[in-house]
């Protein structure tokens, strides 16, 4: 099996797309917050989040957000792409048990430094959680 090396600039094409589908556990929770060190009681306590306006635990926005660097880094473009910047907005809260599908497509190529700007979503239940735009600098095939 030939393992997936990315796109490189050259072979990216306006309105390609990329989606991946997550499901937040429990596990997930936990562990982002050890990772990032955001304990913040609205994600680990059910006590506390029912008395916001949420009425429940929401998973970190962060945590959501970082499915958008998997597909960056794994799927489009892939391998050896360097992630420059985010910009996003952060819609409805997305909460334990969700399914989370997360969608990166190609919006722009610049080609002085193979600049490329993906639009970047995240849905739940056909519902907008996160919308936004990427900038990622792709590989381009060796000369």
């Amino acid at each position: 099996m030939t393992q997936f090396t990315g796109y490189k600039y050259e072979d990216l094409q306006i309105g390609q797309a990329h989606e991946t589908v997550h499901t937040i556990t429990e596990n997930d929770i936990q562990r982002f917050a050890e990772v990032s060190g955001d304990y913040n009681p609205l994600h680990m306590s059910d006590e506390f989040a029912a008395k916001t306006v949420f009425g429940k635990r929401i998973a970190h926005g962060a945590l959501t957000a970082s499915y958008i660097s998997g597909i960056l880094g794994n799927n489009l473009p892939g391998p050896g792409a360097i992630f420059v910047g985010l910009s996003m907005r952060f819609k409805r809260p997305v909460h334990i048990g969700d399914t989370v599908t997360v969608r990166a497509e190609v919006a722009e190529k610049q080609d002085r430094g193979n600049r490329v700007t993906l639009k970047v979503e995240c849905i739940v239940e056909g519902k907008r959680v996160i919308t936004g735009e990427a900038d990622v600098v792709a590989p381009s095939r060796e000369k």
